[in-house]
């Protein structure tokens, strides 16, 4: 037996999809609140919404097929997500039948060449353009002192080569997160090599916290493995949620897949 609902209840329609259990709900921009921020708060929670690491916010675009905002689960936005984008362009193409599809982010326009599909499991090559490595630099933080090399992909990361992935580094990335040297805060990666093309990534993101894979995350942390010798393009990068690709010539090409996962109407 189901119970109705008032067809005056007003609600949001959403879409949400997974990259490699980086997790993003998709919204057209038409029906956001006045109080953006506050909603995607609440909507991203875990326990009393539907739960997400951020919400891609869509909307018309001059200049490409479409454009999106990103906030993050606690209300902040950040310029870029490389999964959340690829997720997008998965709703994108399931919905409009295309093979690739330009997506004006904050970081610039990005092109998603979709490669295959399988039912509701999409794979695609992203153009994440020329990141940008800086010289490694330390921070210091209450009871240690942390080398890292800063990268660029249109949204800030600290990359932190590690022997092992010890208890309580998620503490310490933190700590890196929301230090004082990074004004706007930072993406943290843990990153340990394995060998000439392949590396293993945690990821702490800025307004998130741990996720379970980051592209944007897998890029800086390639470039900065590539660019410091300790790996070779293609890279595939290893996290909790999966395994993406990284190649590094002209510009960055970030090769993952996007799952479409459910629709439905949020009730405010």
């Amino acid at each position: 037996m189901t119970t109705p609902v008032s067809a005056a209840a007003a609600s949001i329609p959403f879409v949400k999809a997974s990259a490699c259990g980086n997790d993003f709900l998709i919204i057209g921009i038409e029906h956001a609140p006045a109080d953006i921020s506050g909603f995607s708060r609440r909507i991203c929670d875990r326990h009393n919404g539907l739960g997400a690491d951020g919400v891609e916010w869509v909307m018309p675009s001059s200049d490409a097929d479409i454009a999106i905002r990103l906030i993050n689960a606690d209300g902040s936005e950040a310029e870029i997500s490389g999964n959340g984008t690829r997720c997008v362009a998965a709703w994108y193409c399931m919905a409009y039948q295309q093979k690739s599809v330009a997506i004006m982010t904050g970081a610039g326009v990005k092109i998603c060449d979709f490669i295959s599909r399988e039912g509701q499991h999409f794979e695609f090559r992203t153009a994440m353009g020329k990141p940008e490595v800086g010289r490694e630099m330390e921070v210091r933080l209450a009871n240690e002192v942390v080398r890292g090399i800063p990268v660029s992909m249109g949204n800030p990361h600290y990359v932190m080569f590690v022997r092992t992935f010890e208890p309580g580094w998620l503490t310490s990335a933190t700590q890196i997160a929301t230090h004082p040297d990074f004004p706007h805060r930072t993406n943290v990666e843990l990153v340990k090599a394995l060998n000439d093309h392949e590396i293993e990534v945690r990821f702490c993101e800025r307004g998130v916290g741990e996720t379970m894979s980051s592209g944007t995350g897998s890029s800086a942390a390639a470039a900065a493995a590539i660019h410091s010798g300790r790996a070779k393009t293609p890279v595939r990068v290893h996290a909790p949620g999966g395994t993406q690709t990284v190649e590094w010539h002209e510009e960055l090409l970030l090769h993952g897949p996007a799952t479409i996962l459910c629709s439905g109407d949020f009730f405010i």
